[in-house]
């Protein structure tokens, strides 16, 4: 049986993008957001006429009809989403995808969370889901357009082996993209660092680069 996913805040960039590569690899997906109508819209956009798995709903009416979560809100909501969604997301795998970051003139710079990381916040605040980090490093330039191959590693971090290994297996379901066991949920701030690093290196090059990870073979993985 498929997983069907609900991106809560998914009607930015990232959120309409993976909703639309998984939707096309056959995976139910509802779009989340605080206006039920805007969710209708966008996802009801993605592909007109294609016949998708794709609808929209409030982010509670969203989250209540998946089976795994994205949290793909901008960080400065990223606390008082989670809080308002606890009850509902009780028993759901939640997968936070938020990079709290803030720009000045210099550039892209972490921001620093007291929990750690903004995954480890909503472990925090999530005691009864199981939540882990992911998706951090996809460009959703490429994710948006269906011309351009999605060529990159998706490193997700968690404590709950079962849960990444779902994680993963839904991350691969895009084409092009590897899902990799990137440790324990305390290295998510590790991943959330890397976007400012990588962030620093698109706007250099002028690109939107991913994350390979070389000399890796998925089957050497530990048991």
């Amino acid at each position: 049986m498929t997983d069907t996913v609900a991106i809560v805040g998914g009607t930015g960039p990232e959120g309409r993008g993976l909703a639309l590569r998984f939707a096309r690899a056959g995976v139910p997906v509802v779009v989340g957001s605080r206006d039920a109508a805007r969710a209708a819209e966008i996802a009801a956009g993605l592909a007109p006429g294609d016949g998708l798995a794709l609808s929209g709903a409030a982010n509670p009416d969203a989250a209540s009809q998946a089976d795994i979560v994205l949290v793909a809100v901008p960080w400065e909501g990223h606390e008082r989403t989670i809080r308002d969604l606890a009850d509902v997301l009780a028993g759901k795998l939640v997968v936070d995808i938020v990079n709290p970051l803030e720009f000045d003139d210099r550039g892209p710079v972490t921001i620093r969370v007291p929990e750690g990381s903004a995954a480890e916040q909503a472990a925090a605040l999530l005691p009864r889901s199981t939540v882990v980090a992911g998706f951090h490093h996809v460009s959703a330039k490429h994710l948006v357009d269906e011309s351009h191959p999605v060529d990159t590693d998706v490193l997700v971090c968690g404590d709950d082996r079962a849960a990444k290994d779902r994680v993963i297996a839904l991350a691969e379901r895009v084409p092009g993209v590897r899902g990799i066991d990137a440790g324990l949920l305390r290295m998510a701030h590790i991943l959330e660092d890397w976007t400012s690093v990588l962030l620093s290196v698109n706007r250099g090059y002028r690109t939107s680069a991913g994350i390979r990870l070389s000399d890796l073979d998925p089957a050497r993985r530990r048991p």
